[in-house]
């Protein structure tokens, strides 16, 4: 740094608020050779984390700087929404971080000050700026710091980055155009509550979400129909974030403890310039918006990442005055879109009963492949050409310092194509591969239950009507890893499934099992409505008569039958007239098997279940039907014994075993509207086992 003849700090960048918008443009400034400074009203850095998600275009900028290690990697945070309609953000693009990656902001800041601070930046904390005046050549600053003198600065150019009420943003003159708010949301952190997840629940009174974090802080959100914020109004306190909780979801925050409070609206406005002369505003300063899904950070630091290479190259004399105009001419309307990108959002989130109808067509939208990948790449930011590369006809070759000031450090503006991609490759079950679109759509906007769907006929049963374009639960009793990785093969293929987790056989079994399936249709849906149920989970017992203890026998019952009973009476509340249930029976209730006897007992108490409730439910076009499989490739390590499969093949007459998919097949055909003559039925899907 520097000092003037009047006494001013000079240097050749002044960035004003070190949040992670401003300390990573410090850091790509001193990398690109420019000094500077930050300046932030803070005494210290933040304990709150308001934004915690980084999405794919964020993790590559981050990726370029060598700054993912220090991050750790960032997890998984899960598949994402829009609209509070989940979305899987895999789908975006060509990209080895599609998807959405959780950091607090805390930790974000405090790598980005590191890595600033280590190349040389300087970071002045307790300063307010209070003042700035542009000269021809220079911009002037003062600033009270926290010994309350009054000090002046002096920089080639000022950046600002001091978030939504920024002072340069005000003391510059910029204009600020767009929406007022119309929707006010509540948030807070709370300690020692116990409160269920909710994932954007719409309830008759307003929307709620809660997630329990590994700290054992909760973060709540709610919405209450209708509510607008107050202008000028006191800051909110928990008392009333408590009020409007208890409005909208009935519940009680009695013994809670707020760790933070705060309340935002759905304002959407953006500096109609992002630059004026000598001064430029990157982040929320620039924009303000609703902070959905974490699109604010992201696009913050995209702002940050195009804008300080630039400002860099032309401080150090790398590049003509016209690259600067570049920064306004690109970012600006890529906010734009992403401002109105978010408005849709807030409104089919947060917009009451009057938003239903069009939920319910973007769900259906959101059931094709095309329309999931377009809005994965929009809010990815994957859908738009990278700007934070260096453009050739604005940097002045004849500088010896074009190449890389800083040979000793890493280049920053190395093509994305030449970029390593293994240093965090994502789990193998989150790559995104692309076999089909969900184009079949039979079952477009129908929902679906398969017990026992993470292995065997059941997974390949969720599968093919997930194919079909239904939104599949997928159950599992004990091993829910299968059932995530059926899941995420859905989702791979275009489809949508939750996975939700309840052994069968035990007291309470039915009521667990449907918790969490209307939590994961209310979550998706905004309705608890069950099109279709399939009865499919069940044990083998695989032993002699003599040897079949009352124990095994009443566990057989348990689950292959007396669930399936209960089931289907629990889901008669969630089944529409018109909806469908297979039950899953077996070839064995036809031909003996002395050593499945006790099995066999058990479907055959469920051809009879299917027999009796297709005459009870008739009257509501509910369609009840069995499907009796034979010998069927269900992935066991006999199958894996070709001598063992050539005798079994031999039983059907097509010589051969059956495939899941054989099965899977017969199933959707009953769940579908082709089937709505068929009641009472068993369909033998035994490959002609029972033939002679």
């Amino acid at each position: 740094m520097g000092t003037r003849s009047d006494g001013a700090l000079d240097t050749d960048v002044i960035v004003v608020g070190a949040g992670p918008v401003g300390l990573l443009l410090a850091g790509e400034l001193r990398t690109g050779g420019a000094r500077v400074v930050v300046l932030e009203k803070l005494t210290r850095p933040t304990t709150e984390s308001r934004a915690s998600v980084l999405h794919a275009r964020t993790m590559e900028i981050l990726h370029d700087r060598g700054l993912l290690d220090r991050l750790g990697p960032p997890p998984d945070a899960g598949p994402g929404h829009f609209g509070g309609i989940p979305l899987d953000l895999t789908l975006a693009g060509d990209s080895p971080y599609a998807g959405q990656w959780k950091a607090p902001q805390t930790l974000i800041e405090a790598v980005l000050q590191e890595w600033a601070t280590g190349l040389g930046a300087e970071v002045r904390r307790g300063h307010t700026v209070t003042g700035l005046v542009t000269d021809p050549d220079r911009v002037l600053v003062a600033a009270t710091g926290p010994d309350g003198v009054r000090r002046r600065l002096s920089a080639a150019h000022l950046v600002g980055c001091d978030g939504e009420q920024s002072t340069v943003r005000w003391l510059a003159g910029f204009e600020l155009a767009g929406a007022l708010p119309t929707k006010e949301l509540l948030r807070a952190d709370l300690a020692g509550v116990d409160i269920p997840d909710r994932r954007f629940e719409r309830n008759a009174k307003g929307v709620a979400n809660a997630r329990r974090g590994p700290r054992g802080i909760t973060r709540i959100m709610v919405h209450e129909f209708g509510r607008v914020p107050e202008p000028d109004g006191p800051p909110v306190e928990f008392a009333e974030v408590a009020r409007v909780w208890a409005r909208v979801t009935g519940e009680s925050l009695d013994g809670a403890e707020p760790v933070w409070v705060n309340a935002f609206h759905n304002a959407r406005r953006q500096a109609t310039r992002y630059r004026r002369g000598r001064v430029f505003l990157a982040g929320d300063a620039a924009h303000v918006q609703l902070p959905v899904g974490g699109q604010a950070l992201n696009l913050g630091l995209q702002d940050a990442a195009d804008l300080g290479w630039k400002l860099a190259a032309y401080a150090t004399g790398r590049a003509d005055g016209e690259l600067l105009d570049t920064y306004h001419a690109e970012r600006h309307p890529v906010g734009a879109r992403v401002l109105g990108n978010i408005e849709a959002q807030a409104q089919l989130m947060f917009g009451g009963p009057d938003m239903d109808a069009l939920r319910a067509v973007f769900r259906e939208l959101l059931a094709t492949g095309p329309a999931r990948r377009h809005l994965a790449a929009m809010i990815s930011g994957l859908d738009r050409p990278r700007s934070d590369r260096p453009h050739a006809e604005h940097l002045n070759t004849e500088n010896p310092h074009t190449e890389n000031p800083h040979p000793d450090r890493p280049r920053t503006d190395r093509p994305h194509a030449d970029r390593p991609h293994s240093d965090h490759p994502r789990p193998e079950h989150r790559r995104t591969t692309y076999r089909r679109d969900t184009t079949m759509g039979k079952l477009n906007a129908r929902t679906a239950l398969v017990t026992g769907s993470s292995r065997g006929i059941g997974r390949a049963i969720a599968l093919r009507l997930a194919r079909e374009g239904a939104l599949v639960a997928v159950h599992c009793s004990h091993n829910l890893e299968a059932a995530e990785e059926t899941v995420a093969t859905i989702e791979k293929d275009g489809g949508r499934a939750f996975a939700v987790q309840a052994e069968l056989g035990v007291r309470g079994d039915v009521h667990e099992l449907f918790l969490a399936v209307e939590r994961g249709l209310k979550e998706r849906t905004g309705a608890t409505t069950l099109d279709i149920l399939v009865n499919n989970a069940g044990i083998m017992g695989g032993v002699a008569p003599e040897d079949v203890t009352p124990e095994q026998f009443d566990r057989l019952f348990a689950v292959n039958a007396r669930a399936p009973f209960f089931i289907i009476q629990r889901a008669l509340g969630l089944i529409p007239d018109g909806g469908r249930i297979v039950n899953i029976s077996s070839g064995l209730t036809r031909v003996a098997n002395p050593q499945e006897v006790a099995y066999a007992m058990t479907k055959g108490a469920i051809d009879q279940l299917t027999l009796h409730f297709a005459k009870h439910l008739g009257p509501r076009n509910i369609t009840v039907n069995s499907v009796g499989p034979g010998i069927t490739d269900n992935g066991t390590p006999i199958f894996d014994n070709p001598e063992a499969v050539a005798q079994m093949a031999q039983l059907s007459v097509f010589n051969r075993v059956a495939q899941t998919s054989d099965v899977a097949d017969v199933v959707a055909f009953l769940a579908s509207g082709d089937a709505r003559w068929i009641t009472g039925s068993y369909l033998d899907a035994s490959g002609g086992t029972l033939l002679g």
